[in-house]
């Protein structure tokens, strides 16, 4: 019997791709969802190394970045926490939504002076892999 591919051997998410799932927001296949979500975060946290802000997009994916020489984050709680679903980062990623929007619609929570990930979004094109 063949056994099953784990989520890290998940085919990688292209922009096309990401297009497409921000077309269809919520009515798309759920695992794609989350391979896209960790491909993205995984593409945020390696441009932008750091410990500053945890983002995180449950139950698919959590990492720490950095956009500036703020504070550096060592153990429990970030105090810098952004958080969303899979499909308000793949439009807030493709440029299909702003930050503002984002957080004007509720559709972002973000804590901490170190949060406002305005100048992240939307990701150049060759950050998607």
């Amino acid at each position: 019997m063949p056994s099953r591919p784990s989520r890290r051997q998940a085919r990688p998410i292209d922009w096309a791709e990401l297009d497409a799932l921000a077309e269809a927001g919520p009515d798309a296949e759920v695992a794609r969802l989350a391979a896209a979500a960790r491909t993205l975060c995984a593409r945020i946290a390696a441009d932008h190394p750091g410990r500053t802000v945890e983002l995180r997009v449950p139950p698919y994916a959590a990492v720490q970045l950095a956009l500036d020489d703020g504070s550096t984050h060592r153990r429990g709680t970030p105090p810098n926490v952004v958080e969303t679903d899979a499909v308000t980062l793949i439009a807030l990623a493709t440029g299909g939504l702003t930050w503002p929007d984002a957080r004007a619609g509720h559709r972002v929570r973000a804590s901490g002076a170190h949060s406002d990930l305005t100048a992240l979004f939307p990701l150049p094109r060759n950050t998607a892999r």
